[in-house]
């Protein structure tokens, strides 16, 4: 069992919990102090359960494999195994002193939850979402937007919250126009004990500001997103004075304080920053970095309290149980400590309950990602396309850049010269020889990401490149060459390393950040600094995702709202073949001092 804090100014909460409950590891009630005119018979316990980045997951599936999940260590996916857990906990604390809330990033994911954006919208259909109709059945008692919840645009994302049975939390989103509330901020649960006076649990829920950018065609116009700092310490005394006993922030941000954009919008990962700075918190649910922290404890600058912070695993791969002890002080409520830990979805079956309420919807989108649309004449992996040029992520750049040179067909712009960037998102992706699935496309290009094409200079080209370099570590010339250590430099992921098409440039790795493209060339000559090109990107990058330089104040040339994975699937169906001899090129590669570094 985990310690629990201790107020600083409330009495010191001291008894250990005895034991766990069989296979769970559940923590029982703590006791109070002794002293201070009360007995540990006086304390109550309530319990606050959370999940966080669902990310579509219901059953313990991959799509993208056409098999049961599974990785390294073992951990299982999806609500339908959350449900178990939840099941126990409630039977285990007694469901009348528990609370179930999610932290957001539900609604996009997996297959699952594209299908029913895209392919049978239930925008169009009314038909429920399966993953409001799992969480529905769950009993949830809120949840929280995250930047992922705007991906689909706000017709969707309405309809979705119309389908809850529970408040979806957004404090910090506000209406562009009047600046009102755009989403609930909060909601006061009651938690009725027997022969207890009632208490209440205020539940904020606030988003990270970055959907400001990354969803910038869906969102601009209509919502603005402002600190969660700032809206905390609005809505936090607002709930106190409304009767809250217990505040829990609901907060779809990392604990890290660090931003992937620029300056402009308010601190990204900000869970600790509301921690320290915003006074009469008792726990923070935090979420989006797909962190696992059982428990942790931020000081209050202001006061001096101890904030309970924890964030599960994401896709449902862990359960955070917050439990939090209260005595009555002068007749009111007052939490004198609180613990956490998380629960492992892989030590419980599915909870048959939720896998039958999914089962129908769920076994639709497998028969329709496994619907052939076309063949490759040989396998294409993307296995090593961080550290070499492959044909894969030639074939998507292939695709994108056709696409833009087709859109500025009649145009002004009609004669510039097209590159493509695209990035590595999927390690395990492969477009088998043979036959090739929607499944296989999905697993190619894995975001809902759109097409744009911007207008960029020779030099500002060489500028996007030297940044997208700062991927890899440096590495001196002759020095052993370990493939799987040269990558994610400075936790870089993956998916802000970029590689472009249409022009051949070296990467010396040998060379420091800045200072490592070199041979940049555009048609076998050394490219001219101010020569324009039209450059094939998504809306991720051309909104400023990855704080990339250029590229957010570039020209916009095109601007399609097609996905680029359907891009990818409606090539395939026209074209019936993918071929890499009418595409591949190898246009790039890693050197130090010139020598390639891998071969």
């Amino acid at each position: 069992m985990s310690e629990s804090f201790t107020r600083g100014h409330r009495r010191v909460a001291a008894a250990v919990a005895l034991g766990c409950v069989a296979a769970l590891g559940l923590a029982p009630a703590a006791s109070a102090a002794p002293g201070g005119g009360k007995g540990p018979e006086d304390a109550v316990t309530i319990t606050v359960m959370g999940t966080s980045d669902l990310h579509g997951y219901i059953e313990n599936w991959d799509y993208f494999t056409n098999a049961e999940y599974d990785d390294a260590a073992h951990n299982d996916v999806g609500l339908a195994k959350v449900s178990t857990l939840v099941n126990q906990v409630r039977a285990d604390r007694g469901e009348e002193s528990t609370l179930l809330i999610d932290n957001g990033d539900t609604i996009q994911g997996t297959s699952l939850t594209d299908y029913y954006a895209n392919v049978e919208s239930v925008t169009d259909t009314g038909e429920t979402h399966p993953m409001a109709a799992a969480m529905n059945a769950m009993g949830y008692d809120a949840t929280t937007l995250g930047n992922h919840e705007f991906n689909y645009g706000l017709p969707l994302l309405r309809t979705y919250e119309e389908q809850l049975d529970f408040p979806l939390l957004g404090a910090n989103v506000k209406d562009w126009e009047t600046g009102a509330d755009a989403f609930t901020p909060y909601v006061l649960k009651t938690v009725k004990l027997k022969g207890q006076k009632p208490i209440r649990v205020g539940i904020l829920g606030l988003t990270t500001p970055g959907s400001a950018i990354w969803d910038k065609n869906n969102v601009e116009g209509e919502l603005r997103f402002l600190g969660m700092v700032e809206q905390a310490q609005k809505y936090v005394p607002e709930m106190k004075a409304a009767g809250a006993d217990v505040v829990v922030v609901s907060s779809h941000s990392g604990p890290s304080g660090t931003s992937s954009y620029g300056g402009g919008l308010p601190i990204e990962n900000a869970s600790t920053l509301i921690a320290e700075q915003v006074p009469g918190i008792d726990a923070i649910l935090a979420g989006h970095e797909h962190q696992e922290i059982p428990e942790r404890f931020v000081t209050n600058k202001q006061t001096g309290d101890q904030v309970l912070l924890t964030e599960p695993k994401n896709w449902g791969q862990r359960l955070s149980v917050m439990d939090f002890e209260l005595t009555k002080v002068r007749g009111q409520w007052d939490v004198i400590s609180a613990n956490s830990e998380l629960l492992n979805t892989n030590t419980v079956a599915a909870d048959p309950k939720i896998s039958a309420i999914a089962a129908e919807q769920h076994q639709r989108v497998i028969d329709y990602v496994n619907t052939p649309i076309g063949t490759a004449t040989e396998t294409m992996s993307a296995a090593e396309s961080r550290i070499r040029d492959t044909a894969v992520m030639d074939f998507v750049n292939t695709v994108q850049a056709e696409a833009v040179d087709k859109a500025l067909e009649g145009t002004a712009n009609a004669d510039l010269p097209v590159l493509s960037i695209v990035a590595p998102f999927n390690r395990a992706a492969v477009i088998p020889q043979g036959p090739v699935t929607i499944r296989d496309m999905a697993g190619l290009y894995v975001f809902p990401n759109t097409l744009f094409g911007v207008e960029m200079t020779g030099g500002q080209v060489k500028d996007y490149l030297e940044y997208s370099a700062k991927y890899f570590y440096q590495s001196a010339p002759g020095a052993p060459v370990d493939p799987t250590a040269l990558t994610n430099a400075a936790g870089t992921p993956d998916y802000n390393y970029d590689m472009m098409s249409g022009v051949s440039y070296d990467i010396d790795i040998s060379k420091p950040v800045g200072q490592r493209i070199t041979n940049l060339s555009y048609n076998g000559a050394p490219i001219d600094t101010a020569q324009r090109f039209a450059v094939a990107t998504n809306n991720y990058r051309q909104s400023g995702g990855g704080n990339f330089p250029h590229i957010a104040t570039a020209p916009v040339l095109v601007n399609q709202t097609t996905e680029i994975r359907q891009l990818l699937i409606d090539y395939l169906i026209a074209e019936g073949t993918i071929d890499p001899a009418t595409f591949f090129e190898e246009n790039w590669q890693l050197t130090r001092n010139g020598e390639p570094v891998v071969e």
